[in-house]
C-alpha cells in the first residue's frame, strides 16, 4: 500500500487530509512538528510526503532540504501564497504546490498525479468508492475493507484496469483461471455475479452480448 506522510502543525488538517486520503486506500502518517518528520524519515520509507512550510521545529524548506536527496516526492501544502514562496518550494525540488484552503477532491487528484509520474499509483487502482491495492491485494469500499476470493480480485483487477472496454469470456478465463479452466461457462458469470453484489457493481459491471463482460465507469 502506498505510504503517505502528511506534515502539517494544524491537526484538524491533518485529520481531513488523513481521512480522505485513507478512505482512498492510501496508509497515512501525520506529524505536527518539522524535527518529528525528519525523525519519522529517517525510520520509515515513504512513497510521498504533503509538506507544511510553517513548521515548529524545523520548517517544511529545512524538512525539503533533508527529504531531496532521498528523492521521496513532495507537495507543498500552505497558506504562503506568494509567488516567490511557490516559486522557492519547487526550486527546491517539489513536485507540486497547493494553497490552503483547497478542495480535497483536488488534493487526491493531484496526488494521484505524482505518484503516477513516480510509476507509483499503478499498485492502487480506483472506480468510484472502490479502491483496490495491487500489491497488497486488499480491497476497500468507502474506506472498509471488502473480502474477495482469489479469483474475484483477479477479475476485479483486469475490469479496473480496462474500464469501458468489452472484455471477452475466454480472456477472462485464460487471465485469471488459466490452467484451472475446465469448460464451464457459469463459473465467469457466477463470479461477476458475486462481485456485483460485494462492491454494488450491479448498473457497473454489464454483460455484453455474445462477448463478455464492461466494467462500465462514468469519468
Amino acid at each position: 500500500m502506498i505510504k503517505i506522510l502528511i506534515v502539517d502543525d494544524e491537526k484538524p488538517i491533518c485529520d481531513l487530509i488523513d481521512l480522505n486520503l485513507s478512505a482512498s486506500g492510501y496508509r497515512c502518517t501525520c506529524v505536527q512538528n518539522g524535527l518529528d518528520a525528519i525523525d519519522l524519515i529517517e525510520k520509515e520509507n515513504y512513497d510521498l510526503i504533503l509538506l507544511d512550510i510553517m513548521l515548529p521545529g524545523a520548517d517544511g524548506y529545512d524538512v525539503m532540504e533533508y527529504v531531496r536527496p532521498l528523492k521521496i516526492p513532495v507537495i507543498f501544502i500552505t497558506a504562503k501564497h506568494e509567488v516567490r514562496d511557490r516559486v522557492k518550494g519547487l526550486k527546491l525540488g517539489a513536485d507540486d504546490y497547493l494553497v490552503k484552503p483547497f478542495d480535497v477532491v483536488e488534493l487526491v487528484a493531484r496526488v494521484e498525479a505524482v505518484l503516477r509520474r513516480y510509476n507509483k499509483a499503478d499498485k492502487m487502482l480506483t472506480v468510484g468508492n472502490i479502491v483496490v491495492d495491487v500489491e497488497a491485494r486488499r480491497v476497500l469500499k468507502n474506506g472498509k475493507e471488502i473480502v474477495l476470493t482469489n479469483k474475484e480480485f483477479g477479475l476485479l483487477v483486469l475490469f479496473m484496469q480496462n474500464k469501458n472496454v468489452a472484455l471477452f469470456r475466454e480472456a477472462l478465463y485464460e487471465k485469471v483461471w488459466g490452467d484451472e479452466y475446465f469448460g464451464d461457462s457459469r463459473t465467469l458469470d457466477l463470479h461477476v455475479q458475486r462481485l456485483r453484489k460485494k462492491l454494488g457493481w450491479e448498473q457497473n459491471l454489464v454483460a455484453v452480448y455474445k462477448v463478455g463482460y464492461r466494467l462500465e465507469v462514468t469519468e
